[in-house]
Parts: structure tokens; sequence; C-alpha cells
């Protein structure tokens, strides 16, 4: 029976350590879920993410509120992002080169900007205890949630809605799909496209704010680890659907949470190994995604991936 009851707790920890860990990857890909629907590629969001992490860390610190560094951290990826959409809208410009250059701009900008952010703390993301029915501390402390997940989920769901049911999701499709169709219609795809990066930064920037004010909950210069990155490989894995996102980032979420559950009940051997698992996961859904009858399968028809 304890056996049981250890992988019990073992379950739990990967369970409540899927919903930690993997908020920010269910921000960031649903930002960058919303750019591409648009045909544009932003693999500038390791930038986005580790610049909203730095802004929501310090506007917490300055102004004493988590929320407010939220929004802080918001508005920077929206920002940043919409940069990128700017210069690829420009003639002969590449949506990857202008990615990797962006994405070094945003973790230079906030390496230098975050310098005296290293040492103090500041205001922190609430929780919210689903664990109140149990006694059991292990419990608790393994359903006490994000408060910014919920929001993601509602998200999640808003922009499947929205994509599939409202003229504006029906432009951001077209101007994916066929460039020909959207401009035969009267639409600037530019701009649709620049408007997409945009938002899909200002979604992605409140992944970096959990990041900094939640898990792990504080600024350094490794804090991303290469996660809007690995959200990018993502995006492809759901298919370019918002809900899948949802599914996938818990998927990711779990497998970096494995290693922590399992030091948590004593098993300590491979831990390094473990903590891998996100990044050897990556590389498992890019060699299955590339396969011939998978290869960017549902992807819109203007992505410079699909071309």
């Amino acid at each position: 029976m304890s056996d049981v009851m250890l992988w019990a707790d073992v379950l739990l920890a990967i369970l409540g350590g899927a919903i930690r860990v993997g908020t920010p990857f269910l921000f960031v890909s649903l930002g960058e879920c919303l750019t591409e629907k648009s045909g544009r590629v932003n693999l500038g969001l390791e930038g986005v993410l580790v610049l909203s992490a730095m802004a929501g860390f310090g506007g917490s610190y300055l102004t004493g509120s988590a929320w407010w560094g939220v929004g802080m951290a918001a508005l920077s990826g929206a920002l940043l992002a919409s940069l990128h959409g700017w210069l690829c809208a420009l003639p002969r410009v590449n949506d990857i080169a202008t990615g990797i250059a962006l994405m070094l701009l945003g973790v230079g900008l906030a390496f230098y900007l975050g310098k005296d952010l290293i040492q103090p703390q500041a205001s922190q993301i609430p929780s919210i205890p689903l664990g109140w029915w149990s006694d059991s501390p292990q419990v608790q402390s393994a359903l006490r949630i994000n408060a910014l997940f919920p929001i993601g989920v509602g998200l999640a769901v808003v922009l499947t809605w929205m994509l599939a049911h409202t003229r504006w999701g029906l432009i951001v499709r077209m101007a994916g799909d066929s460039t020909d169709a959207a401009r035969a219609l009267g639409y600037s795809v530019n701009t649709v496209r620049v408007v997409a990066t945009m938002a899909g930064g200002f979604i992605a920037g409140i992944g970096g704010a959990s990041l900094s004010l939640y898990y792990p909950g504080s600024w350094n210069e490794g804090l991303s680890s290469g996660q809007g990155l690995i959200a990018v490989a993502l995006v492809i894995f759901a298919r370019w659907r918002p809900m899948q996102c949802l599914w996938a980032s818990l998927l990711f979420g779990g497998a970096g949470a494995l290693g922590p559950a399992l030091q948590s009940v004593g098993v300590s051997a491979g831990y390094h190994l473990f903590n891998a698992m996100p990044y050897a996961l990556t590389l498992l859904i890019l060699v299955w995604s590339c396969k011939p009858k998978q290869a960017l399968k549902g992807a819109p028809a203007e992505l410079k991936l699909a071309r």
C-alpha cells in the first residue's frame, strides 16, 4: 500500500508540475500559434520571453503589484514582436533571419537592463489553492496552481472560437493561407500580419511574467532555458490549433516536472537526465513531424516553413 501511495504522490507531483512548468509554454505557444496563423514565423520568441520576464519582474518590483508586472511584461512582449512584424513587412526581409536577430536583441536588452534586478525580491503572482479539500500537505502543495493558468486555458478556448467563427479570425487565416485572396477582398496582408504578430507577442509576454513572478519566481540571465524556441516546435506538434497547444504545453510541463517529482520521493538517480526530458521530447517531436506524411500537416499555406 505504501508503494501505491508513493507513486500516487509522484503522479500528483507531476500533475502539479505540469501546470506550473507548462504555464509559460502555454502562453508562448498560443502567441506563436496566432502569429503563424497569419503566415508569419517569429523565431524571436526566446527574446520576447526573456525581455518580458525582466520587464515583468521590474514592473512588480517598482510598483509592488504583480499584476502591474504582468501588464508590463505583456506590453514589452508586444513591442518587441511589433518590431519583428514591421521589419518583416519590408521588401526582401526574411522572417527567419529577422526572428533570430530579434531574439538576440531581446536577450541582450534584458541582460543589460536587468542587471540591477538579480538580487531584489518582487511581489509574486498569487496561486489558487485547488487542494483545499485535502488534509495532506503534499496534495495541497501540488494543487496550488498559477493564477495565470486558468487565464491561459480561457484564452485557448477564445482563440479557437475566434479563429473559427469570427470575421477577424477569417481574415487572419486568409492572410496565412492565401495572400492573393486577402488582397482581392481589399485587406492589407502586411497590416494583418503585423497586428497578429503584435498580439502574439503580447500573449507570449504573459508567459514571461509567469517565469519571473511565479515559477521559478525570480529574475536571472538563465531564466528561460530555451523555452521560447521549444514553443515553436510545440506549435508544430499542436498542428496550429490553440486547444492542442494547451495539451502540448501540459505534456511538456509534465516532462519538465518529472525529475523534481521523482526526487521528491527519494529517486535521485538520473536526475539530470530527467531534467533533459523537455529537450529530448522536442527533438522526438521534430523527428516525428518531419515524416513525409506528417510534415507540416495543417500549416498555413503562406507560412515560410511550409514553402
